[in-house]
C-alpha cells in the first residue's frame, strides 16, 4: 500500500540562512535534519513525501531543500508534493481577525493536505530527528490500513530520557495508556529538566522511562476530513475567545477525538534517541550525534547513496 510522509515545514522563516534552525547543517556532508527523516522514511518504505510550507517561502524552500530532494526522490521512484498553509485559509463564513499575523497551528497545517492525500500517512516536524525505528513501526502500522476503520490511528512513543536536553528544561506530552498499549490521554508537562539520576519538574522526580509524544503520528485520509470539522469548531470557540494567539493544534484535537471515542491511537514504542535544536547550545550536540551515527555506519556521508536502486 502506498504511504506518505507529511513534513510540517511551514514554520520555517522567510529569511533563509544560519538563523533558521530547520536549515542548519548538522550532518558531515552538510545535511539538515530533514534529510535524515526523508532518508529513514524512504528506507522504511514510504513512497510519497509531502512538504507543508507557505507560499511566501516556496521559491527559497525549493532552492534550499526541495529541488535537491526532488532529484533524489525522482531517482528512487518516490513522489513529491507540496501543500500550503496560509493565514487566510479559514472556514467559510469566517474572516482573519484584525491583527492576526501567524497561521493557525499544526492542525491547520495538516488540513492543508486535503485533496493531496489519498493514502495513509505519517506526520513529523521538519526540525526533529526521530531515528529509524519509529519510521519502520509507523510504516508497518499504515500497511494495515483499512478504509472501513478510518479512526484507527497511531503515534510513536519515545522514552522520555531519550528526548531530554542537556541545556535546559523541555515540555513533553507524557502518555497515559491502557494495558493493550492504546493511548488514553496525554499529560502536557512543562519544565522537565535532566537531573543526575533522571528528570524532575520543579524538584519533583519524573519517570524517565515514561513514553512521550514528539508529534509523530500515523493518520488516515479520513482524518483530514475530521480536521476540517474540527477547524470550524475551533473558530466557534477557541479562535473567538483568543483571536490573535489561539492555535489549532494536532495533538489537542486528536485528544478531543480520543475522549469522544471517535478514534483509537495505538502507541508504538521506539527506543531511538530523539534530537532537536530546542536551544542554540543543542546544535553542537546534534552535529556530534550525526557524526557518531555516520562513523558507526548507521548513515553514509553521501546520505542517500545506500538507497539507490
Amino acid at each position: 500500500m502506498k504511504t506518505a510522509l507529511v513534513i510540517m515545514a511551514a514554520g520555517i522563516g522567510s529569511r533563509f540562512g544560519g538563523g533558521i534552525k530547520q536549515l542548519a547543517a548538522v550532518g558531515p556532508g552538510g545535511q539538515i535534519i530533514m534529510d535524515y527523516s526523508i532518508h529513514d522514511a524512504i528506507e522504511a518504505g514510504f513512497d510519497k513525501i509531502v512538504f507543508i510550507i507557505r507560499h511566501d517561502i516556496e521559491q527559497a524552500f525549493k532552492e534550499a531543500i526541495g529541488d535537491r530532494i526532488e532529484a533524489v526522490c525522482r531517482d528512487l521512484g518516490v513522489e513529491i508534493a507540496y501543500a500550503f498553509q496560509a493565514l487566510d485559509n479559514v472556514p467559510a463564513g469566517y474572516a482573519v481577525p484584525e491583527g492576526r499575523t501567524k497561521p493557525w497551528g499544526t492542525g491547520q497545517a495538516v488540513l492543508a493536505c486535503q485533496g493531496i492525500l489519498q493514502e495513509p500517512f505519517a506526520v513529523i516536524n521538519a526540525d526533529d530527528y526521530y531515528g529509524k525505528e519509529a519510521f519502520v513501526k509507523l510504516h508497518d502500522f499504515l500497511q494495515g490500513y483499512d478504509p472501513a476503520a478510518p479512526g484507527k490511528l497511531a503515534m510513536a512513543g519515545f522514552v522520555l530520557k531519550n528526548t531530554l536536553s542537556d541545556n535546559g528544561a523541555v515540555t513533553r506530552g507524557i502518555c497515559r495508556m491502557n494495558a493493550e498499549g492504546f493511548l488514553t490521554g496525554v499529560d502536557e508537562t512543562s519544565g522537565i529538566e535532566k537531573t543526575a539520576d533522571g528528570a524532575a519538574v520543579a524538584g519533583k522526580p519524573v519517570d524517565v522511562e515514561s513514553l512521550v509524544s514528539m508529534n509523530m503520528w500515523a493518520l488516515t485520509p479520513a482524518f483530514v476530513d475530521l480536521l476540517e470539522t474540527g477547524f470550524v469548531e475551533f473558530f466557534e470557540k477557541a479562535a473567538a475567545a483568543n483571536p490573535l494567539k489561539a492555535e489549532y493544534l494536532l495533538p489537542i484535537y486528536i485528544d478531543e477525538l480520543l475522549q469522544a471515542g471517535k478514534v483509537s491511537v495505538q502507541v508504538l514504542p521506539t527506543h531511538d534517541k530523539w534530537f532537536g535544536v530546542t536551544y542554540a547550545e543543542d546544535k553542537q550536540l546534534v552535529i556530534d550525534s550525526f557524526a557518531k551515527l555516520t562513523d558507526e555506519g548507521v548513515y553514509r556521508k553521501d546520505l542517500f547513496s545506500d538507497l539507490k536502486k
